[in-house]
């Protein structure tokens, strides 16, 4: 919250907030994003929010954007995100049979992320 603060000092138009969540209980996760919130909201900001955690960046995100060895390989709504097949495997836990990310590698392949 101190760094957040710091930088809301300077009146930005545009906050990046990197890693929200690393290392952090997740009940003080949950109260940051509601605080994340409140700012955009109140302030009329744009927040660029960097984030591994997925559900919890889909939850809050107007747009989101997935990136994979730094390419955008899928971007749309979070209901977009969320319904693509490859990111509710890899990145939501929502898969019937395992597989490996080694062996799918379609984006590759077919390009399937772009459709």
């Amino acid at each position: 919250m101190l760094a957040i603060g710091t930088a809301l000092m300077c009146q930005p138009e545009l906050l990046l907030v990197d890693e929200l969540s690393q290392g952090l209980a997740p009940v003080l996760v949950e109260q940051l994003m509601e605080r994340l919130q409140t700012i955009r909201r109140q302030l009329d900001m744009t927040v660029l929010l960097v984030e591994q955690n997925a559900r919890m960046a889909l939850e809050v995100a107007d747009y989101g954007y997935v990136m994979e060895n730094g390419r955008v390989v899928l971007d749309g709504t979070p209901a977009r995100l969320r319904a693509h097949a490859d990111v509710a495997e890899f990145y939501l836990g929502g898969a019937g049979a395992r597989r490996s990310y080694r062996d799918v590698k379609q984006y590759r392949r077919s390009r399937r992320w772009y459709g």
